[in-house]
């Protein structure tokens, strides 16, 4: 079995928690964004998705959590950790490990997984103890592993999500490793290592380090093999708010193009959803994209962040109504696909290619201020939260078994981000400052 990691990612460390309500539903979001791709493209694709670390990060961020932070991987994992077990057997997928001890139960989870599915389940065990070792031990560069999350296919491929932390500089660092790139597990199996300097680096599965390694002495303190092309690698921002900068503000024109232009042909008529407007089939574009987009469209990994907000309000509270429409329209087509009716599924994909094909101006700066000062407006219309609402009990902690029967928001709520771009009125509050009464106090 031979594997090499796939890229890196450096994440600035973000504290917090994932409340009940936003756990839940990124396990119904995430369960059902993976069906729909392993229904169009095979679970292949998903496990190459998951191997990219800027799809990876755009994946989190549609599902509302921060953009940038750290706190992504451990709850993408634990997402699909929840999310796909139940249909594990159907979809051919299972997630083993996990965040701490979790993780230190991967062994005897791929055990069970291999028993079950009639897989080589000591040469997945082997896989997962020789990839930690590689990153923790015989890789060396100052972040201590706390995450291994494995997730594997019936046909025996897989993909390995880990991470470390260097606390001194409160920073995390994603792994991705996937079973079918060139290279052995110990002898050049990393694309590249790429960083900034940080002293002395060990590297013993350097290919100079053979002799080292046969005999098992003199560590090899040379420098790691020079960086070539094919490294991914994602390095995130300090600020945890989401700026225009951070945002294509070209690509974010064409999508809300996209929705103006296939939006009322293909979800006001076709899907029939009730409560489904504008805001809604915003989210689902974004949606969308993270279904059929090529590698090269995640650059950008906090445009997502727009489809359903963040849990700490960047860049503006998780608004429950549309992300619970969002669920709503993905289950239902993703069942119709099931049973042979792929027309909903179909909308999805005409949603995205329209994006790709249409020449929108970009959108402004000015623009995305206003968009986002709108969504502030718009939080009650909206049912907006953050995990500083808790307290206040405005909307139950557990989501419902089934998503609520939502009304259509009003046309402002509806329209918040859909009104960019140059000639189109902005709605909500006319400054890019956010207006919302506390608004302030929940940027920390």
């Amino acid at each position: 079995m031979r594997a090499a990691p796939s890229g890196t990612a450096d994440l600035p460390l973000h504290g917090g928690r994932v409340p009940a309500w936003l756990s839940a539903r990124m396990a119904r979001l995430g369960r059902v964004i993976v069906e729909a791709i392993a229904h169009d493209y095979g679970r292949t694709e998903v496990l190459r998705r998951l191997a990219n670390p800027f799809w990876f990060q755009s994946f989190g961020a549609v599902m509302g959590m921060n953009w940038h932070s750290s706190g992504i991987t451990t709850s993408v994992i634990g997402a699909l950790k929840r999310g796909l077990g139940p249909v594990a057997g159907e979809l051919g997928l299972h997630v083993c490990g996990g965040r701490g001890r979790a993780s230190r139960r991967t062994p005897e989870e791929l055990a069970a997984v291999g028993e079950r599915v009639g897989l080589d389940a000591p040469a997945l065990v082997r896989a997962s103890r020789l990839v930690a070792k590689v990153d923790s031990a015989a890789v060396q560069d100052g972040f201590e592993l706390y995450l291994h999350g494995f997730i594997v296919a019936d046909d025996g491929a897989w993909v390995v999500v880990q991470q470390g932390m260097n606390g001194a500089r409160r920073q995390a660092r994603r792994y991705h490793w996937i079973w079918d790139r060139a290279g052995g597990f110990v002898d050049d199996p990393h694309a590249a290592i790429e960083g900034r300097p940080g002293g002395d680096i060990v590297n013993l599965v350097d290919h100079r380090a053979a002799p080292a390694r046969g005999e098992l002495v003199g560590l090899g303190h040379a420098g790691p093999a020079a960086a070539v092309d094919a490294l991914t690698r994602l390095r995130m921002p300090a600020h945890h708010d989401v700026r225009a900068e951070d945002i294509d503000l070209r690509r974010l024109g064409k999508t809300l193009a996209a929705v103006a232009d296939r939006g009322p042909e293909d979800f006001a008529e076709l899907m029939l959803v009730p409560g489904v407007g504008a805001r809604t089939l915003f989210a689902l574009a974004l949606v969308a994209e993270v279904v059929h987009g090529a590698p090269s469209r995640f650059a950008d990994p906090a445009r997502f962040s727009l489809a359903h907000g963040g849990k700490d309000g960047h860049p503006f509270p998780v608004p429950l109504r549309v992300y619970d429409q969002t669920i709503a329209v993905l289950k239902r087509a993703v069942a119709r696909a099931k049973l042979g009716e792929s027309d909903r599924l179909a909308a999805l994909r005409r949603l995205d290619e329209q994006a790709r094909r249409i020449d929108a101006a970009a959108v402004t700066p000015a623009d995305f201020e206003r968009a986002v000062a709108a969504e502030w407006a718009a939080k009650e219309q909206l049912g907006g939260r953050t995990v500083s609402d808790d307290a206040e009990g405005s909307i139950d902690a557990t989501p419902p078994a089934r998503p609520r029967r939502w009304t259509r928001a009003p046309l402002t709520a509806q329209l918040s981000l859909l009104s960019l771009g140059p000639g189109r009125p902005a709605t909500g509050p006319a400054s890019g400052q956010r207006s919302q009464p506390g608004a302030k106090a929940r940027r920390t």
